[in-house]
């Protein structure tokens, strides 16, 4: 399909006017058009929960969450990898954003990098791929050669691949095993795909990672617990966390946290189990960390 017919290329009737609009009439409309998002989102959950189940179990196994996009799509990726480091605690080389011309593209346009279909597979080929990785391939428009060529190099390489693109059957989604097409209608300015569409990939990546994240053990009822409390701030939210999901008083948190040697979820299994350290860490390693399972198994 050409560019011009695509979804994400379409004038928005609701806003052909929206440069003589009052200002608060176009705060209203954008506003308007954003509350589609979420409802095309919702409308491809299925296809996330399959990719968070497939890609939780390649990434158990060793494998890397990597995002590969251009433009928009691109520092999206780089954005969702950068965060799960501090969020949960995961070493940087777990999480890895590739954008199209590289590193100086986060920041400035990089002129025909996203049209090189080899350059996604050289990128790929640079980070040794492997069966375990997971690669998802992010396009507004689904068409991106730069994301096709790295998606049909992952396959090769059978690693698991995730499109999310914006318009229906999209190119990308038709070359990866699973495909997210969240169809949010055209843009409130014509092509500005850093709008609905970003946002919407922004949602999609936000529950893939979170979810993949909730499955390694990272979160306890809905708490962070690979928290690195690695200044005044963290630790005061570390001990909050012990604290309210333990239910004891913060300074007994504290000692607690310090017994575990800044290790959160530790300090609640031994706190809620009375277990010493070591027997506490045989559980965690018996359950694959999730505290969950350690204390249903303990009932």
């Amino acid at each position: 399909m050409e560019i011009k017919n695509l979804e994400t290329e379409a004038r928005n009737p609701a806003t052909t006017h929206i440069d003589t609009m009052s200002t608060s009439d176009m705060v209203k409309t954008i506003n308007a058009e954003d509350q589609k998002v979420a409802l095309a989102v919702a409308g491809e959950s299925d296809q996330i929960a399959k990719a968070i189940d497939q890609a939780s179990t390649r990434y158990s196994a060793g494998g890397r969450l990597i995002y590969i996009g251009a433009g928009t799509s691109g520092r999206l990726g780089v954005l969702d990898a950068a965060e799960l480091v501090p969020t949960y605690g995961i070493k940087p080389e777990r999480a890895i954003g590739l954008i199209a011309g590289g590193k100086k593209a986060m920041f400035a346009a990089v002129e025909g990098a996203e049209d090189s279909i080899t350059m996604g597979e050289t990128d790929l080929k640079n980070l040794k791929l492997t069966a375990n990785d997971i690669v998802i391939g992010l396009a507004a428009s689904g068409r991106t050669p730069y994301v096709i060529g790295g998606l049909k190099y992952a396959a090769k390489v059978q690693a698991l691949t995730i499109a999310v693109a914006c318009v229906p059957n999209s190119v990308i989604g038709q070359i990866a095993e699973i495909a997210i097409n969240a169809v949010v209608g055209p843009e409130v300015i014509t092509g500005s795909t850093r709008m609905k569409a970003g946002t919407a990939q922004k949602m999609i990546l936000n529950m893939i990672s979170t979810g993949v994240m909730i499955r390694q053990g990272k979160v306890y009822q809905n708490v962070m617990v690979d928290v690195q409390p690695t200044n005044d701030k963290l630790v005061d939210r570390a001990c909050r966390i012990i604290s309210e999901t333990a239910e004891i008083p913060t300074a007994k948190a504290l000692s607690f946290l310090k017994k575990a040697d800044n290790d959160v979820a530790l300090a609640i299994v031994m706190a809620k189990t009375g277990k010493s350290k070591i027997v506490a860490k045989q559980l965690l390693a018996k359950y694959h960390g999730i505290v969950s399972d350690v204390l249903n198994s303990l009932n």
